[in-house]
C-alpha cells in the first residue's frame, strides 16, 4: 500500500513556512506522495478556505522537495486550457525529476465553470478532448476538436515520459474515461464501504468499455474522509484492491498525523 498525503494547498499550509515544513516532514516520514486539489473560484456561500492555486502549488512543492511524488487531486480539467496545460505539466514534470502524476477531474460547481466561460453541460465532452488533446502535443500531432483545434505546433521540451494519468470521480462517465484513457481512478473521501461499492461500479464499467492495449493494470488510489487512518483501516482499503491512500489530516492535527501515517507505509 503506497500512502500520500492530501491537502497542502489550504487551510493553515497556505503560509509559506508551515507548507515547507510539512511537505518536507511527509518525505521524511516516507510518504509515498503528495496530492493538492483545484478550486480557481468559489461561491460565497462555500465558505471556502484559503487555497493555493495547483499548479503553482505543486511546483513550489517539486522546489521544497527532492523525492517524494507529487499529485493532482484533481485538476479540473475543462476549465484548463488544454495547450498551456500540456506546457505546464511536461515542465512540471522536467523539473521534477519525473515525479509528476496527473489527476483530472470533470469538476461540478457550477459558478466556478461559469467564471472559466465553461458550461455544467459541456463539461464532461471537454474533459475527453482536452485528453485528447494535450496526448496529440505531447506526440507532436496535430488536434481537431469542437473545443481546441491546432496544426503546425510543436512544444519543446517534449515529455521524458507521458506522466500517469489519474481520473477521478464516481460517476460512470468518469469510470468510463479512467478505463478508456487513464493509468489509475482515483476516488475521494470514501470509506472501506463506500471505496467497496464504487470499485464494484468500475469492475461493472470495465466490462463495458475496452481497456487500450498499451495501458496496463489501473492504478486505484483513495483519500479516506479527512482525519487519521489506522493500520486496520488501510488493510481493510487493501484488502479491496486499492493501491494508494492519501489521507487527508486535520490542520490542527497535520503534523501529529503525518509522523503517525509513516506507521501506513507498507501496510
Amino acid at each position: 500500500m503506497k500512502i500520500g498525503l492530501y491537502g497542502l494547498h489550504r487551510g493553515e499550509n497556505v503560509d509559506p513556512d508551515t507548507l515547507a515544513r510539512r511537505a518536507q516532514l511527509a518525505e521524511e516520514m516516507g510518504f509515498e506522495s503528495i496530492w493538492v486539489g483545484d478550486h480557481i473560484a468559489m461561491p460565497p456561500s462555500s465558505d471556502e478556505q484559503g487555497r493555493l492555486e495547483a499548479v503553482v502549488a505543486l511546483a513550489h512543492l517539486a522546489a521544497l522537495t527532492t523525492t517524494i511524488k507529487l499529485g493532482f487531486g484533481v485538476l479540473v480539467l475543462p476549465q484548463r486550457q488544454p495547450v498551456l496545460l500540456a506546457k505546464q505539466l511536461t515542465s512540471l514534470d522536467l523539473l521534477s525529476r519525473g515525479r509528476l502524476i496527473v489527476g483530472v477531474g470533470a469538476g461540478y460547481v457550477e459558478e466556478e465553470l461559469a467564471a472559466m466561460g465553461v458550461s455544467l453541460d459541456s463539461r464532461g465532452a471537454r474533459t475527453d478532448e482536452y485528453l485528447a488533446a494535450m496526448q496529440a502535443l505531447w506526440d507532436d500531432q496535430p488536434f481537431a476538436g469542437n473545443f481546441v483545434t491546432f496544426a503546425d505546433v510543436v512544444q519543446r521540451p517534449r515529455p521524458q515520459r507521458r506522466p500517469p494519468i489519474v481520473v477521478g470521480g464516481h460517476s460512470r462517465a468518469a469510470m468510463r474515461r479512467a478505463i478508456q484513457s487513464a493509468d489509475g481512478w482515483y476516488g475521494v473521501y470514501l470509506t472501506p464501504e463506500e471505496a467497496a461499492r464504487a470499485l464494484s461500479d468500475l469492475q461493472d464499467a470495465s466490462k463495458l468499455y475496452d481497456r487500450p492495449a498499451g495501458l496496463g493494470q489501473l492504478e486505484i488510489t483513495i483519500t479516506p474522509p479527512p482525519g487519521p487512518v489506522d493500520r486496520d483501516s488501510a488493510q481493510r482499503y487493501a484488502a479491496l484492491g486499492v493501491h494508494r491512500l492519501t489521507i487527508q489530516p486535520l490542520d490542527a492535527d497535520m503534523e501529529a498525523t503525518v509522523r503517525a501515517g509513516a506507521g501506513l507505509v507498507g501496510a
